[in-house]
């Protein structure tokens, strides 16, 4: 009963509108609507799957190109944001816990502004003539102006701005739940930190871990 109001979410706003978009891309235009792709003629039942969509996608190498860039991209930034929001996670997990409230509410921050205010402001950041080319040039640190907007650089920057909250929230959630007993078994063990946090930590924050890949890697793709 726990999972039956959930499930019937998902299924009513995520796959049944897939399946919808998987019958269209095997079916043929009829007019202003799609052929059946199965059914009953004459008294026999019918398979009628078009695969010319897909054979398209699959022999224009631009469309090829472009899945296996974005691919690169969506690998890059996940591994960036595990980087970095592990690290974030097991510091948030770990403080007291008068104050883990507040640095929830600081990760989430970013959602309370416009997307596209946060996009313009690196614009603003990234730019030629932006905040961090005029710095570097007024230090003395570079002598023109470094072209960083419209590069791979800016791309993966801004991606991982984006959705490094979603890589810090499941992994502070799950960090937040471990039983610090079993490090100080690990430790009373005679395991140094570095061994109880790979051998004890990491394994049991698997679940995180893989929950904030998906989160980051699937809309990166997309």
């Amino acid at each position: 009963m726990v999972w039956g109001v959930p499930m019937l979410f998902l299924l009513a706003f995520f796959a049944a509108p897939f399946l919808v978009v998987l019958r269209i891309s095997f079916s043929e235009m009829e007019g202003v609507r799609f052929k059946d792709i199965m059914g009953f003629a004459d008294g026999e039942f019918f398979v009628k799957l078009r695969y010319a969509t897909y054979v398209f996608l699959t022999e224009d190498p631009l469309y090829i190109k472009t899945y296996l860039s974005s691919i690169e991209f969506a690998a890059i930034t996940t591994a960036i944001c595990l980087a970095i929001g592990y690290p974030m996670a097991y510091f948030m997990a770990r403080s007291p816990a008068s104050i883990r409230p507040a640095l929830v509410m600081l990760v989430m921050m970013p959602f309370w502004t416009s997307f596209l205010l946060r996009v313009y402001a690196w614009k603003m950041l990234l730019a030629d003539s932006g905040v961090f080319n005029n710095i570097g040039m007024a230090l003395g640190v570079i002598d023109s102006p470094i072209k960083m907007m419209h590069t791979p650089f800016s791309l993966v920057l801004g991606m991982v701005y984006t959705y490094l909250p979603f890589m810090v929230l499941p992994l502070y959630a799950n960090l937040v739940k471990m039983d610090l007993r079993l490090l100080e078994a690990a430790r009373d063990l005679g395991a140094s930190p570095w061994t109880a946090f790979w051998r004890v930590t990491v394994p049991l924050s698997k679940n995180g871990i893989i929950a904030g890949a998906l989160l980051v890697f699937i809309p990166c793709v997309g």
